[in-house]
């Protein structure tokens, strides 16, 4: 998991090609080519590098792919971690977690994007599916919670109203572009986002 990532980022093969950027540039590839559409010999002449350089850093393409996915994974799960510090109902950590997961997608956005592609073809797509579902069930429980607390809509079903909040999420990996500043273009859209979303499901 992560923490192999960490291990082996301390191994270096040909300079400019440690592991951060040889995920980053399969993480590309995949999006482009999908998955099971790119070889590692695919991966080899995109890179420049022999087969035997990317070995050097991961056992094959699954790894690839699973290290790419839990970074995106990595990112949403540590913002769940870092509601407990969040003040204020269920509502308030609901609009913190969808600003914070849009930042997430910017900020890794191959990885993101990769994530949402997967359809559990292999074992590796298969658990980070699984942990996405872990993700929306919190969503979820958020959602039910502030309509509970007569803070959301409570004529709109909370599932439906968690697959529509980050629906409006997830599809910023289709057409977003980076360009300029990213970090005002993170906040800007975590602001829409959270504006269109919540101005119609909080109960004002």
């Amino acid at each position: 998991m992560a923490d192999t990532l960490t291990n082996r980022t301390a191994k270096r093969g040909r300079p400019g090609y440690d592991l951060e950027s040889l995920l980053r540039v399969a993480a590309a590839t995949f999006n482009e080519r999908g998955f099971d559409g790119t070889s590692m010999e695919d991966l080899s002449r995109v890179l420049g590098i022999s087969k035997s350089a990317i070995y050097h850093h991961v056992a094959g393409k699954d790894e690839l792919l699973r290290l790419a996915v839990n970074r995106g994974l990595d990112g949403l799960f540590a913002e769940v971690a870092a509601l407990d510090a969040v003040e204020g109902r269920a509502v308030d950590k609901l609009e913190h977690l969808v600003r914070a997961s849009v930042r997430v997608l910017i900020d890794e956005l191959p990885f993101v994007t990769l994530l949402l592609r997967v359809r559990g073809n292999t074992e590796v797509e298969r658990d980070a599916l699984a942990r996405r579902r872990e993700f929306d069930q919190i969503v979820s429980d958020l959602v039910k919670q502030a309509a509970f607390d007569g803070d959301l809509r409570p004529d709109v079903d909370p599932h439906v109203s968690a697959r529509l909040l980050f629906g409006m999420v997830n599809s910023i990996a289709e057409w977003y572009r980076p360009r300029g500043d990213a970090a005002a273009a993170s906040e800007a859209l975590a602001e829409a986002v959270a504006v269109v979303a919540f101005d119609g499901l909080r109960l004002q």
